[in-house]
């Protein structure tokens, strides 16, 4: 395999590269070993696999998502990922749309999130980490891919007590109570980048009482796409819209 180095931050290696055999183009994930990384057994695995890899892998298993980065090949601390080509991650475009996407793209952007992240939760994955620059985006056909499981955990119905994802994602129960639920923490984090795309910003305190209070926050865009945006993000966990039915709101609905 011809690689050539693109270096990720912190203990983590991505290189480009071409598969011999059919010049397929390839990512190559290293993680470096270090004394606190978690481990987890898979099945038909002789030892525990890193998490990260565990995740990715767990994620691949079953029918395909085409919503999720494709494992091609992987042995422990190390992944051969498919290359989507033409392809940047999703801030990048947003950042060439001046910040701003048109309501309609950002539903069709969301609705591949969504697509992926219901497949995760269905293989027991919780990616912990939904942002613009985790979703790739082929350039031609604007076809969407989740990656790097890295921030991610095993889903489980309760409550986590530590926060490994980017701050400005946090779920404001983490403040309050200091915990969380994976599923009410997920439809809040698929709010915030659905929020930063339409706006340009982070929603703060008083836009998020905005979400507790009423029924539309801003006139330019269509009232059920206020409305989802609104029940991704109150403030109360249990007034959330539930993470099965985010998929089938009225917002994707609108032609």
């Amino acid at each position: 395999m011809a690689c050539h180095t693109q270096p990720d931050e912190g203990r983590k290696r991505i290189f480009e590269g071409t598969r011999c055999e059919d010049s397929l183009p390839v990512a190559v994930k290293f993680t470096a070993k270090t004394e606190n990384e978690p481990y987890i057994s898979l099945p038909d695995h002789p030892r525990p696999v890193p998490l990260e890899v565990a995740l990715t892998v767990m994620d691949n298993q079953g029918p395909r998502c085409r919503h999720i980065i494709k494992v091609l090949d992987w042995h422990l601390y190390i992944m051969v990922l498919e290359r989507p080509s033409p392809c940047v991650d999703m801030h990048d475009i947003w950042e060439h749309h001046g910040g701003l996407f048109r309501e309609d793209l950002a539903r069709y952007f969301m609705w591949q999130v969504i697509a992926a992240d219901a497949v995760c939760c269905s293989r027991e994955v919780f990616h912990r980490d939904i942002k613009m620059p985790n979703l790739l985006v082929n350039t031609e056909t604007l076809e969407v891919k989740l990656i790097d499981f890295g921030c991610g955990d095993l889903l489980k119905s309760s409550s986590y007590i530590t926060y490994s994802w980017t701050a400005t994602y946090r779920p404001p129960e983490y403040f309050e109570k200091g915990e969380y639920y994976a599923k009410q923490a997920t439809t809040w984090s698929l709010g915030v980048p659905l929020f930063r795309m339409i706006t340009s910003l982070f929603p703060d305190s008083s836009d998020i009482g905005w979400m507790d209070r009423t029924l539309a926050f801003s006139p330019s865009f269509y009232t059920e796409c206020c409305l989802f945006i609104r029940g991704c993000l109150k403030s109360d966990p249990e007034r959330r819209i539930h993470l099965e039915e985010t998929l089938f709101h009225d917002w994707f609905k609108v032609s």
